[in-house]
C-alpha cells in the first residue's frame, strides 16, 4: 500500500493512517477508497492524485 499525492495541494494520503475525519479506517489502499472520495484539504477528486514515494 503505497501513499499518493494530490497534484492540485501537495497532500499525502497515507494508507497507514487513513482519513479518519471522513470516516476512512487506517489500513485503506488508496485503490480502495470509495470512487466518491475528495482530497480533505482541496476537494479534488481520487483522478488528480499520483503515487508517491514522500
Amino acid at each position: 500500500m503505497g501513499k499518493y499525492k494530490c497534484l492540485t495541494c501537495g497532500y499525502i494520503y497515507d494508507p497507514a493512517a487513513g482519513d479518519v475525519e471522513n470516516d476512512i479506517e487506517p489500513g485503506t489502499a488508496f485503490e480502495d477508497l470509495p470512487d466518491d472520495w475528495t482530497c480533505p484539504d482541496c476537494g479534488v477528486g481520487k483522478d488528480e492524485f499520483e503515487p508517491t514515494e514522500d
